[in-house]
């Protein structure tokens, strides 16, 4: 749980209603990628901006409301997962203070996470979300524009704790499979990636993607044993499309 004397609010002016037909699924972990937490802080509730989260979380662990769950805030912009092209309906943006790759990548530190691990519990607990699988990088669902949280973000850890995954030992053989095969097992985790049947820039969008998250010590774009190894296990504990 979020402790209360973590907890205060600047109310953001950048939201709108959710769409009722958009279930809401997700939460889509952000950093801020600017120079400070204040800088930040301003940009979120500048209404010139158009750009917001429900939550800001601060180096100390600090959690910052901005907007009410209810509605849509402006966090997600041009996105795609599994075929929801509205993600700032279907999810739960938080921003974590960080200078991000642009103004010098920093470890994320241990009370930001901590405060992370108790608001995501709430979150998911309040509106009934699927733990291991509710959990989404800006760069999952826009990988051709974004790269945040990015490669130091502490997913295994989470994953550790019940929130997210992690990929198993699978029985994997170390054969290559073709560039439409890993195409399609991007896809099937929810990924926007074409089915061309050629590795083309989005292709490798996609998996460097994956990579950031699932496999951070190999950031190529490129599909290593390593990497399909995990691309496979991670395929094999997200759920089927219905």
């Amino acid at each position: 749980m979020v402790l209360l004397n973590k907890m205060t609010s600047s109310a953001s002016p950048n939201f709108n209603d959710r769409d009722p037909a958009v279930p809401l699924r997700y939460i889509v972990l952000h950093y801020t990628g600017m120079e400070s937490g204040n800088a930040a802080l301003q940009r979120l509730c500048d209404p010139t901006a158009e750009v917001s989260a429900h939550y800001l979380l601060q180096e100390n662990g600090t959690v910052i409301s901005l907007v009410d769950e209810g509605k849509r805030a402006w966090h997600a912009g041009k996105s795609w997962w599994r075929g929801i092209t509205d993600l700032n309906s279907s999810s739960i943006g938080i921003e974590l203070v960080n200078p991000g790759h642009q103004y010098g990548y920093l470890p994320f530190p241990a009370a930001q996470i901590t405060s992370l691990v108790g608001l995501l519990r709430d979150i998911i607990q309040r509106h009934g979300l699927e733990p291991r699988h509710c959990l989404l990088a800006h760069s999952d669902i826009a990988p051709e524009r974004k790269e945040d949280p990015g490669e130091m973000f502490p997913w295994r850890k989470l994953a550790e704790q019940g929130l997210g995954l992690w990929p198993d030992d699978t029985a994997y053989d170390g054969t290559a499979l073709s560039d439409l095969a890993i195409q399609e097992t991007l896809r099937q985790i929810g990924y926007n990636c074409p089915l061309s049947g050629d590795y083309d820039r989005a292709t490798r969008a996609c998996l460097l993607a994956f990579q950031r998250r699932f496999h951070p010590e190999n950031l190529t774009g490129t599909p290593e044993a390593e990497t399909l190894r995990r691309l496979l296990a991670v395929s094999e504990l997200w759920p089927q499309e219905k």
